[in-house]
């Protein structure tokens, strides 16, 4: 028996070997299959972006349209950046976009996390069906709610002002959404504690909570920031004085201006893309830190 059972030791480890090869193999594969796809997403993705700044490097004797694309300038040449800067108004409109960005991401973190609060972290009636009424209206798209919302913003003597502007995308369902889901993932001990030592809601959801949920806030101002800077439409219908338009509607008038010069409109493109991508950088720590948390809970 000692002799049977020594001669089966070594065929028992080749045996566990070759299964740890074969899901080594099949771990690999996998791994090979996802990357191989993420990449070829990633590329799909990146290469309208790799092409207008292409475009926008571009001279006037080089081809735009050819097939297959260019993505390599044959001379680069920064005389589109330098066109459009000195043809319209850049200083403006930028400043313009960064006043209708800077409210436009102060005060939805500000009202989307107030009206997130009791939805999170009180005991009321109805809190259920009001919490679903909300998150119906992300149902509805923009388009029929525009001339309702149009009408209102007539109505109020808001039409060529920047509240007009701002007011309608001040509260997000969505926005909401988020921060209620942050605020769920507190423990509520937190809450009892603090009412324990005498602060009323107004405290709690201020000096406790908003600091506890800061990369959930960041997650969410990038969002705003960059609806808010790439808003076109709502800014065209509101504005009547070409002085307050912002960067997007402003790099409007290159299309007319210019016959629609597509590589001086890539380049206006380009532009406006950069605070954006500050932006990003900028908060991306948090984003990820937000991401995370979802993710993993416990």
């Amino acid at each position: 028996m000692e002799l049977k059972t020594a001669e089966l030791q070594p065929n028992i480890q080749v045996k566990k070997s070759r299964k740890l090869s074969l899901k080594n193999r099949r771990n690999l594969l996998r791994w090979g299959i996802s990357y191989t796809l993420l990449t070829l997403l990633a590329v799909v993705t990146i290469m309208p972006f790799l092409w207008t700044v292409s475009t926008s490097l571009k001279g006037q004797n080089e081809t735009i349209f050819s097939y297959p694309p260019n993505f390599i300038p044959e001379s680069v040449t920064f005389e589109n950046f330098v066109t459009v800067w000195n043809t319209l108004n850049l200083p403006l409109y930028l400043w313009n976009s960064v006043v209708l960005s800077f409210w436009g991401v102060l005060l939805p973190l500000f009202f989307c996390s107030l009206a997130a609060f009791p939805l999170a972290r009180m005991n009321f009636k109805g809190k259920n069906v009001v919490f679903m009424t909300i998150l119906a209206t992300m149902m509805i798209p923009g388009e029929v709610t525009m001339i309702p919302v149009y009408l209102t913003i007539s109505k109020l003597g808001l039409i060529g002002t920047y509240s007009g502007v701002i007011l309608p995308g001040v509260v997000s369902a969505f926005a909401i959404f988020l921060m209620r889901q942050a605020f769920i993932a507190i423990p509520r001990d937190i809450d009892e504690s603090a009412i324990i030592d005498g602060a009323n809601a107004w405290q709690i959801w201020w000096h406790i909570l908003l600091p506890m949920v800061k990369p959930m806030l960041a997650t969410l101002a990038i969002l705003k920031f960059i609806g808010s800077w790439n808003n076109f439409l709502w800014p065209l219908l509101i504005l009547e004085d070409s002085s307050m338009y912002p960067l997007t509607v402003g790099l409007y008038e290159l299309k007319g201006t210019f016959v629609s010069n597509t590589r001086l409109i890539a380049a206006g493109a380009i532009i406006a893309l950069i605070p954006i991508l500050i932006v990003f950088i900028a908060f991306q720590s948090y984003f990820i830190k937000s991401a995370y948390s979802s993710a993993v809970k416990g």
